[in-house]
């Protein structure tokens, strides 16, 4: 089974709530099997909007990365980005 990748692009717009969004989210990605590749740091938009935070995260699989996100506890984390935070996010299947 291949794994997933979760990635988001995000402009914070409150960095207050954002960060408790990003510490409650934290645990809940790791409780689904989630690790983080890369979390903020140097990027270069090519193309669309520029959003200056953006984080990639493997999960053993797209279920495990669905799962995630449809938690209790990773839908809690999201009532603090929300307002706080322009977001795009994708889960992909990673190539074989």
């Amino acid at each position: 089974m291949p794994s997933a990748l979760w990635i988001a692009h995000v402009k914070v717009t409150d960095p207050e709530a954002y960060g408790r969004y990003a510490s409650l989210a934290t645990d809940a990605i790791a409780a689904h099997g989630g690790v983080f590749l890369a979390r903020g740091g140097a990027y270069e938009t090519l193309e669309g909007p520029d959003r200056p935070r953006n984080v990639v995260a493997r999960f053993p699989s797209m279920q495990a990365a669905h799962d995630c996100y449809y938690s209790d506890s990773y839908q809690a984390a999201l009532t603090h980005a929300k307002g706080a935070a322009e977001r795009e996010l994708s889960i992909i299947e990673e190539a074989e």
